[in-house]
């Protein structure tokens, strides 16, 4: 690894980065933008820039590859020193020297991923997972990949555990999010967080506590025929219970 990456003087950090990551990478490496993200903290937008910059000086190559049926891919080749592109060598380099090529990804092409066969996710294990997979209809920022769905499903089992109701849920998780225009990088962290700082306390054993409210009701006094509050349908008045009580 050559220092024209590492102190280069027009890439980004970012870019720096990223390559020198992809080159440390054994060949057959998957670097697809959403594997790197889930790498790095970065996001998906500075990770796809990184890589337009890296392309654009050299580091890496895209190609089409026919794949037959009018469909294609795209196969990256990384590059340990820039101008050692497929037409960089024929022109002057012989095969021979050139032992920077890594294939590093062989993806379908934006747009044409749904003309390939794509295995199906299992169904979902349970309401927890279910409730996260939706989570994204709230807000699409919260979008998780389906790994991520099956970490964090047991944190949500804790909340329902706690007869907690799926709708107060995903309340807590939605609440107060970050402005439309702000991006939430780490959607799987960030609700990871929540879960586990909101989680509630487990409701104490037993009935719950009776709550009265207002004060008693007007009943009529059996011995005098007087009004008097009370709770309680047969009492009766304080006048007429100190009659009833035998002389000490």
């Amino acid at each position: 690894m050559g220092n024209h990456l590492a102190q280069h003087p027009s890439l980004s950090a970012a870019a720096i980065g990223l390559g020198v990551h992809i080159q440390s990478l054994p060949e057959g490496a998957d670097v697809t933008v959403k594997t790197l993200t889930n790498r790095f903290k970065e996001g998906e937008i500075t990770i796809r820039r990184a890589l337009n910059e890296l392309v654009v000086e050299g580091y890496l190559e895209r190609h089409r590859m026919p794949l037959g049926g009018g469909r294609f891919a795209t196969r990256i080749v990384s590059y340990d020193k820039p101008g050692c592109g497929l037409s960089a060598r024929r022109a002057a380099e012989p095969v021979a020297e050139v032992e920077a090529e890594i294939a590093i990804e062989y993806v379908p092409e934006e747009g044409l991923a749904e003309d390939l066969p794509t295995p199906e996710p299992p169904a979902l294990p349970g309401p927890a997972a279910d409730l996260l997979a939706r989570l994204r209809t709230v807000d699409s920022r919260l979008l998780l990949p389906w790994r991520e769905v099956l970490r964090l499903a047991p944190a949500v089992e804790a909340w329902l555990a706690r007869e907690v109701a799926p709708a107060q849920v995903v309340r807590t998780l939605t609440a107060a999010l970050p402005p439309a225009h702000v991006p939430i990088h780490h959607p799987g962290r960030f609700l990871e967080y929540r879960l586990s700082a909101l989680l509630p306390p487990r409701l104490p054993a037993g009935p719950p506590p009776s709550v009265v409210e207002g004060p008693a009701p007007l009943i009529t006094c059996d011995g005098c025929d007087r009004a008097f509050r009370s709770r309680d349908a047969e009492a009766v008045c304080g006048d007429c219970r100190e009659e009833l009580v035998p002389a000490g």
